[in-house]
């Protein structure tokens, strides 16, 4: 009976070419299609147009508007058939409710895709766009196979072919149908994981550490339960699963303790908050801004633009010079000598003047001038500065201080000596 429906669908359609009441679907068909877009447009500006209340319904389906227009024609023809079905045939709808469908399964399916492996604003790659391709002319012969009425015969063949696994035999159609189910799980845990993460770091009341570590931690959980769901739709007992844990323990324990090492250092990280994002930091010989904190390792963005990927493991078990973690103020320093003629008195507050008049140089605290000690060849000064934007660099603040004392004191007319060695000849042979 099944094999018949399927094979009478597209002999059903082709006698329908002949008759007169054609023009009665068609013209049901080219309202379906004009109704859906229009309803479609008509939501967009709906949900695009509202008040900040509604930015959770934004939120997703600003991005789903390629999806709205073919599965509001899919609706749009399941309602109209069976009303226009009182009266007539209705073939040419029933051959289009596939292609709508199977339209609305394609565009969904670049949506989901998209949302995951292309960034916001980003383009995608040329490994994405193919197996959107691939991905779409499977969808459209199987299509095919379904409005020609091969495919139950289709199915059949792929249940009769089996492939020999141990004791057991399993049919293709089985395979597919497993690889499918894990295909389909995987790709759904993906794409919320996605729309959590960045639902969760537009959320600026909370710490961007705490927000990193509960996106994170939220595409972990939902990736493992879709793993475990498509075993389960596949058949597979989840008991045996203890002994690959046990195994799988074994091998973490002696082969990965470096990269799980890492892993479990990013959430130490992430939790306790010694590192955020747009802190400046000096690990070992690297130093520069945090750009991103991953599970396993942390990007530092240099002032040269050179970006260091840092496993996490080294934030742990080395010293980190925060710059930035409670306080962003950072306090800087330049020493200069002048000669012993030189009035102090009137020269240290001189030196704080010409410190304070540096754009990025703080008002509050002020700049301190001290004589640090007497040196070889005359009074040596160290001056001391801060600044509040230490992402900014430091030797431009550093030359620029330095200067406005080099300005000042060629004013001032003060001498900066520098040593001076007299050579002697002795024992000179006279000619």
């Amino acid at each position: 009976m099944t094999t018949n429906q399927f094979s009478s669908l597209f002999s059903a359609f082709w006698a329908d070419l002949r008759d007169p009441g054609l023009l009665w679907q068609i013209a049901a068909l080219a309202f379906c299609m004009v109704a859906g877009w229009g309803l479609a447009r008509l939501l967009r500006l709906a949900f695009t147009t509202r008040e900040v209340r509604l930015r959770v319904v934004r939120f997703g389906v600003e991005s789903f508007t390629s999806v709205l227009s073919p599965v509001m024609v899919l609706l749009l023809i399941l309602v109209v058939k069976p009303i226009l079905a009182q009266w007539q045939q209705v073939n040419l709808l029933r051959v289009a409710i596939p292609l709508a469908a199977s339209f609305a399964v394609i565009r969904f399916a670049f949506y989901v895709m998209r949302r995951i492996f292309v960034r916001s604003g980003g383009q995608a790659g040329k490994v994405l766009q193919t197996f959107e391709k691939v991905f779409a002319t499977v969808v459209w012969c199987g299509v095919a196979l379904y409005i020609l009425g091969i495919w139950p015969e289709m199915v059949q063949l792929l249940e009769d072919v089996v492939v020999p696994a141990g004791r057991y035999k399993i049919s293709v159609w089985t395979i597919l149908q497993a690889a499918l189910s894990v295909f389909v799980t995987l790709l759904l845990a993906l794409w919320a994981g996605a729309a959590l993460e960045e639902r969760v770091m537009r959320v600026d009341t909370v710490h961007s550490s705490l927000r990193v570590v509960t996106a994170r931690m939220g595409r972990a959980v939902l990736i493992l339960i879709a793993v475990l769901l498509s075993l389960s739709l596949v058949g597979i007992d989840l008991t045996v699963l203890s002994v690959f844990g046990g195994a799988l323990g074994v091998g973490i324990g002696l082969g990965l303790q470096k990269i799980v090492s890492s892993y479990v250092s990013g959430f130490v990280i992430l939790l306790e908050r010694s590192l955020a994002i747009g802190d400046m930091v000096a690990v070992d010989k690297y130093y520069g801004k945090v750009t991103q904190i991953n599970t396993r390792y942390t990007i530092l963005q240099g002032l040269d633009g050179v970006e260091s990927v840092i496993p996490n493991e080294m934030l742990i078990s080395g010293a980190v010079q925060n710059y930035s973690l409670t306080d962003r103020i950072l306090r800087l320093s330049s020493s200069l000598t002048v000669a012993y003629e030189t009035d102090i008195e009137e020269l240290l507050p001189a030196l704080e003047q010409a410190a304070a008049g540096i754009d990025r140089v703080l008002k509050n605290p002020p700049p301190a001038a001290v004589l640090a000690k007497f040196g070889a060849d005359g009074f040596e000064i160290e001056i001391g500065f801060w600044i509040s934007d230490p992402e900014n660099g430091r030797m431009s603040v550093v030359s620029d201080v330095n200067r406005a004392f080099w300005r000042m004191l060629q004013a001032r007319d003060v001498q900066v000596p520098y040593p001076q060695r007299e050579v002697r000849v002795l024992n000179e042979v006279k000619t």
